[in-house]
């Protein structure tokens, strides 16, 4: 996984255990959002997804600081600004969650094929413009 993990912080410029943690953040946010068979299939073919989903998926807090509070009080502490909002709150800034997005999509691509991958794209209200 470290390999995948490494090309993914890379390609990004972003240091390898903040991607780590970030590309768990997104699979897990990908796992909840997206219908199960594409999402499933998607994240079984990507090289240690599985693990990644396992030890970051717990990682979403009700918080965020003031504007989670903000977002969570008036329905909108979920999706893709919810999930935006914890990557920032890991130390990365809009640059480096739209360069990682990117690297995540490209690399699941090459695991789990275009289809599958833009199954899961599509099906997530907002996230086909930031990938």
């Amino acid at each position: 996984m470290n390999e995948v993990i490494d090309q993914i912080a890379t390609k990004a410029g972003i240091a390898p255990d903040l991607a780590e943690k970030a590309v768990g953040m997104i699979l897990s946010f990908l796992q909840r959002e997206a219908p199960d068979g594409p999402v499933t299939k998607m994240i079984e073919s990507f090289p240690g997804a599985t693990d990644l989903v396992a030890q970051y998926g717990g990682d979403q807090t009700g918080g965020g600081g003031l504007l989670g509070g903000l977002l969570s009080a008036v329905g909108a502490g979920g999706g893709i600004m919810g999930l935006g909002q914890q990557l920032m709150s890991s130390g990365l800034s809009m640059g480096d969650i739209s360069s990682l997005a990117k690297e995540t999509v490209a690399t699941a691509r090459q695991y789990a094929g275009n289809e599958v991958v833009d199954e899961v794209v599509n099906s997530v209200p907002g996230l086909s413009q930031f990938v």
